[in-house]
């Protein structure tokens, strides 16, 4: 009996530890799903390893592991890179049970990214850059690198960016890799960068070089704008953000806003902006015409159709009203422009086939800009020019897995055109009385078609980038004017535009990588290239007068990268060298006459044979304490004009900037200072009537304080010192040899709250 009953009681422990081992198991046990940030598809096939445990996640990107205190989890798959979650963010994952990343694959090119507050999770990450979603003009975010500068043709609105000396469209500007807006203005007061609304954006990634040609032939460099991406959450929720803001100097003031409705099966979003300046004065209290009003409002709607399928539509609205330009001959009078994206994401639980997306898009921009408000003396007469362009079209992208490597390729498809009529009423003269409508744009259009691949693989330790785009472009006149025909003798052009690129980045060591990157874009003219129709849209006075006949240009270039991390330094190096073919440009025709009587003579566009470009660029990023950081960059082009030996135009000279920022107060306390240099240039076009840009140095100061969970206030002042100065491309004040300087001393502040 004693022997029965100690076998029973045996028994009886052996099964409550059993019992004790698997609540205890299952109370430890961690079921996590691993999601895209940016379309909540999952990603199957990542790797996982968590102390001793390891595994793949599943077709729905489902793992799980048994919790350990104090072990570091370990994720890894090809598209988005390798990371780790401490000990803490383990344990987060018991409640959160997902993890969301975003793709990196990207990043194998040369790229730089701008990061901008997101909608949600108002704790994380709290740089307070939703003041970036304040600017009324998009551009101005991208001034925040020294690499990229701006044509300033009004004091406060329209920056044209420039990158490496690169313009226009030579810059494929995008929104989400597929859309973009097309300039109706001729002088380009609405470039593509001034459509894009910042409050509803989530980064925005500077593609350098000619090697990604997933998203269009980036001549010089592809601007993508990744918008918010979708957020669908287990039980409906409300979320929202209001900010404001104010400059005193040109008395801007700033006011955006959203408010989002989630659930499991939808995402809504609606939000909204408006801006508003006046003149500014700049450090010698000139004062600098520069008044404007800009808003946004548009909705994003996201649908959650299955587990593999998504679809998402948005609707932006922009409006301009009476926005200065003092280095042109008229104003932005008003600026009404549509966007509308349709996007579709579908994953696949295939062998290889992963996911495939395809966008619908279309662009319509209505613009009016007259010389009424312009202080001229004598009034020889009043202008006006209406104008419309529209930018539609498609674009459909397939992504492949494989053991080592990964393959996109997919095809698209772009129209756009612009029309629009100059009116000229004469006041004085011989014509006093009359009224001459000039035909600006032809009725012209442009459509693209091309086919495009980018295969990714590994080879060891080295990663390996294989990029093509085959583009077939045509272009045609609907409206021919006879000024037009008389100087050029074909009007509708087909051409074959073939780009390829490769790219190979090696490590070495744990912490360094090299990278070297070789390609050949072509690119075919733009609307204005082809089809302007003698008015003045250049640096200088002279008017233009488009070439359906231009070759299209060419860009060898090869870029060397090198990058360094640890758990407190990064640093960035990129050299790069292009030896430009049949570069276009343009040259003073002594046989055309111009239109308006102020101009001194007509520009055609033309090739040049050869050009070249070289330069650099260097980021240092390093935290100095444990609550202090700096971080230096540099950026220097050279450029010269081979045919005409003489350097090319519009070129910025070299730009140094260095910020130290603080985290104090537990992360609640946020200074920062920021100086910034730029060397004189003095390598100028004579051929365009350059001048040289003296040196100048500024130093900026801001604060962000978040006094609640979800107020966070900033202020700040700008150009601290009150310097007196312009950058290099600055235009000039209309009727004056004298530049548009930047504002002087300039205090700010702003606050937002986020729910």
């Amino acid at each position: 009996m004693y022997l029965q009953n100690t076998l029973l009681n045996r028994a009886v422990m052996t099964l409550m530890l059993v019992f004790l081992s698997i609540a205890t198991y299952a109370q430890n046990k961690i079921d996590v799903q691993l999601l895209d940030i940016t379309n909540s598809s999952p990603i199957v096939g990542a790797t996982f390893k968590y102390s001793n445990q390891n595994g793949i996640t599943d077709n729905k990107g489902n793992f799980s592991f048994n919790y350990e205190k104090g072990q570091t989890l370990y994720l890894s798959h090809i598209n988005y890179s390798e990371w780790s979650l401490d000990d803490a963010e383990v344990l987060n994952l018991k409640s959160e049970k997902t993890i969301y990343k975003a793709p990196v694959s990207i990043n194998l090119q040369p790229v730089t990214v701008i990061s901008l507050r997101s909608k949600k999770n108002p704790s994380e990450d709290v740089e307070l850059e939703y003041r970036d979603q304040l600017a009324h003009d998009a551009a101005a975010i991208l001034n925040k690198n020294p690499s990229i500068n701006s044509i300033v043709k009004g004091g406060a609105y329209g920056f044209d960016p420039v990158f490496r000396g690169y313009k226009y469209d030579q810059l494929n500007v995008v929104l989400n890799g597929a859309q973009s807006a097309t300039a109706a203005c001729p002088n380009r007061m609405d470039p593509p960068t001034s459509q894009m609304a910042p409050n509803m954006l989530n980064r925005i990634e500077i593609l350098k070089g000619p090697y990604v040609l997933r998203y269009g032939t980036g001549f010089g460099a592809t601007i993508n704008f990744i918008p918010e991406p979708l957020n669908f959450t287990e039980k409906n929720d409300i979320y929202g953000r209001v900010s404001s803001g104010y400059d005193g100097n040109g008395n801007i003031l700033r006011n955006e806003g959203l408010v989002g409705l989630s659930g499991k099966t939808h995402d809504v979003t609606f939000f909204s902006s408006w801006s508003q300046g006046e003149n500014y004065t700049t450090g010698n209290d000139d004062e600098v015409v520069a008044g404007f009003n800009r808003g946004s409002f548009g909705t994003n709607l996201g649908i959650k159709l299955n587990e593999t399928q998504q679809l998402r539509l948005s609707a932006v609205y922009n409006i301009a009203r009476d926005a200065d330009f003092a280095a042109l001959p008229m104003d932005l009078r008003k600026d009404d422009t549509w966007l509308f994206n349709l996007r579709h994401d579908v994953s696949f639980n295939k062998k290889h086939l992963s996911s495939l997306n395809t966008t619908a898009f279309a662009s319509f921009v209505d613009h009016l800009m007259d010389n009424l408000m312009k202080p001229l003396d004598p009034r020889m007469l009043n202008a006006q020019t209406n104008a419309t362009t529209y930018n539609f079209g498609g674009r459909s992208e397939g992504i492949w897995y494989f053991d080592n490597s990964k393959l996109f390729a997919g095809a698209d498809f772009r129209k756009e055109g612009a029309d629009g009529t100059r009116d000229r009423e004469f006041l004085m003269g011989p014509n006093a009385g009359n009224t001459i409508s000039d035909n600006v744009w032809l009725n012209s259009n442009i459509t693209k078609t091309s086919l495009f691949a980018e295969y990714q693989f590994n080879i060891n330790k080295t990663k390996a980038v294989l990029s093509s785009r085959l583009e077939f472009n045509s272009g045609e006149i609907n409206n021919l004017a006879e000024e037009f025909e008389e100087v050029n003798d074909a009007t509708n052009i087909t051409q074959f535009n073939p780009s390829f690129s490769f790219g190979l980045t090696r490590k070495l060591g744990t912490n360094a990588s090299l990278g070297l990157w070789v390609a050949r874009a072509q690119r075919s003219g733009g609307l204005t290239e082809r089809y302007i129709n003698y008015f003045p849209v250049g640096q200088d006075p002279y008017e233009l007068v488009g070439n359906p006949q231009l070759n299209p240009e060419i860009n060898n270039q090869i870029d060397i990268t090198f990058n360094w991390q640890d758990k407190t330094t990064i640093v960035n190096v990129d050299l790069f060298a292009g030896y430009l073919q049949d570069f276009i440009s343009s040259y003073i025709d002594p046989n055309l006459t111009p239109r308006l009587p102020m101009s001194p003579g007509v520009r055609r566009f033309t090739n040049i044979k050869d050009a070249f470009k070289t330069g650099f660029e260097i980021n240092w990023q390093q935290e100095i304490l444990e609550n202090l950081e700096h971080q230096a960059g540099i950026a220097y082009t050279y450029a010269e004009d081979l045919e005409r030996d003489e350097p090319l135009p519009e070129i910025a000279p070299l730009d140094f900037r260095y910020t130290l920022s603080g985290n104090y107060l537990k992360g609640k306390l946020f200074p920062e200072l920021t100086f910034r240099y730029v060397l004189e240039q003095s390598r100028i076009s004579s051929e365009f009537g350059e001048t040289e840009t003296p040196a100048f140095s500024k130093l900026d100061f801001r604060v962000a304080y978040q006094f609640s969970k979800s107020g966070k206030l900033t202020g700040g002042i700008n150009n601290l010192f009150d310097e007196y100065y312009y950058e290099h491309l600055s235009r000039s004040v209309r009727g004056e040899n004298l530049a548009i300087y930047a504002p002087g001393r300039n205090a700010y502040v702003s606050v937002n709250f986020m729910f």
